[in-house]
């Protein structure tokens, strides 16, 4: 039974992190994500209370202990949390990277506009980089 319980939580680690690299900042999935929570802080919350009846559940699974079942939700609530931030850290970066670009392109000097040509830098020579000494 052992076997099994990893196997489901393994598979659960996949299915949620392809959820998450999937996107979506929607209404859709942020709801999952607060009912997910809600219902993992509820179960937390009974475990508190009621220690034994999460022993039960556990060894039900085949899990020697209560504790352990909470550290195997643990550990797949913290991929989770790890594949969130790192979608969200990504979307950020691009978005930031298309500002610059933005704000990079509106800076440049527009000679069209007013008929002059840009400032030459200082210290370069017209003509060839080689110069035949």
């Amino acid at each position: 039974m052992l076997f099994i319980v990893q196997i489901v939580l393994v598979l659960a680690v996949i299915l949620g992190s392809l959820v998450l690299m999937r996107g979506g900042a929607n209404a859709h999935h942020l709801a999952i994500r607060r009912i997910l929570l809600l219902g993992f802080a509820l179960v937390a919350a009974l475990s508190i209370f009621f220690p034994v009846v999460l022993t039960r559940v556990a060894q039900a699974f085949g899990i020697g202990r209560g504790t352990d079942l909470v550290l195997y939700a643990l550990i797949v609530c913290f991929l989770v949390f790890m594949a969130s931030t790192a979608q969200r850290y990504r979307r950020m970066e691009e978005s930031m990277t298309k500002l610059a670009r933005r704000i990079a392109l509106d800076e440049t000097p527009k000679t069209w506009e007013n008929g002059t040509q840009p400032p030459k830098a200082h210290g370069t020579r017209s003509g060839n980089l080689h110069d035949g000494n």
